[in-house]
């Protein structure tokens, strides 16, 4: 399969481009070129997303099979709100615009944001334990607001020209070997994670939902949540929920310390399910790929 992928010189594409570069041919579009070459088996074309010719000229000249559009600014707070919001609705449309066009299947980076809970003024409970992705989404903020467009205008891609696009939506993405989620001042202060119920997914295991959602058979446009096997702090999620807010949702069936989010969707329709845990993958030593 001919595979093009936005973004994937930044800190998870790279994982990315590692994982589909081999069984697939892999074009990377990013800003830039990289300095040293870059992955052996993949090409590369530096390109600015949000300026809409030179994507549709590049997709056109490729012709890929599939479209991987992973890059965006990643979190809040870092830049301007305004440029966030253009940035990352903009480079989405042309990108998947095109996509559409040349008839290539997308799979996009989306964010468990678009549910609202991180970055709202305050965190309100969810209105079920574990959260799926028929969950309403409520972003106070203009990351979350941005990844809820790149949703939309995946459906609009895909109602237009016949696609399948696919919403990925990590939780916090880590690093083997790195793994914040762990560090000392996260898990001795319940409030620093609970803006998303102290949910985190290793980056190996996105990798794989995303070649599992490019090799898959998918109908239109689906979202789905991408998040590790169980919670970050290792306790029972109803104990910390009780504990950070003083209530559960009444629809809750989350039992010892699962993640917040539900992974069932991917897995009935993809057959993917997280596989590494904090618990080995905080201290596993794995070469970052090169690319």
């Amino acid at each position: 399969m001919d595979v093009v992928v936005t973004g994937g010189r930044g800190s998870s594409g790279r994982w990315i481009v590692d994982r589909l570069a081999g069984p697939h041919d892999v074009t990377v579009l990013d800003r830039r070129l990289p300095d040293d070459g870059g992955h052996p088996a993949v090409e590369y074309r530096a390109l600015d997303l949000t300026a809409a010719g030179g994507v549709f000229d590049a997709l056109t000249a490729i012709d890929p099979d599939a479209v991987v559009h992973w890059a965006a600014i990643p979190v809040a707070g870092n830049h301007p709100g305004v440029d966030l919001f253009q940035n990352n609705t903009l480079a989405a449309h042309n990108v998947l615009s095109a996509a559409g066009r040349v008839g290539a299947d997308v799979v996009q980076g989306s964010s468990d944001g678009t549910y609202g809970f991180f970055f709202a003024e305050e965190t309100p409970l969810p209105d079920e334990l574990p959260i799926t992705e028929g969950h309403a989404c409520r972003p106070e903020d203009d990351y979350g607001l941005s990844k809820v467009v790149t949703e939309e205008i995946g459906k609009t891609i895909s109602r237009r020209d016949g696609i399948s696009v696919a919403s990925i939506r990590p939780s916090w993405i880590q690093i083997p070997g790195e793994y914040p989620c762990r560090d000392e001042e996260y898990v001795d202060d319940l409030a620093t994670g609970a803006g998303n119920y102290w949910s985190y997914v290793d980056v190996r295991d996105v990798a794989d939902l995303v070649e599992a959602a490019l090799t898959a058979e998918i109908a239109g446009h689906e979202a789905f949540n991408c998040v590790g096997p169980d919670n970050a702090l290792g306790r029972p999620l109803v104990e910390l929920m009780r504990e950070q807010y003083g209530s559960v949702p009444d629809d809750c069936t989350v039992e010892g310390d699962a993640a917040a989010y539900s992974t069932a969707k991917a897995t009935a329709m993809l057959g993917w399910e997280p596989t590494r845990s904090w618990r080995e993958a905080a201290d596993e030593d794995v070469d970052v790929p090169i690319v």
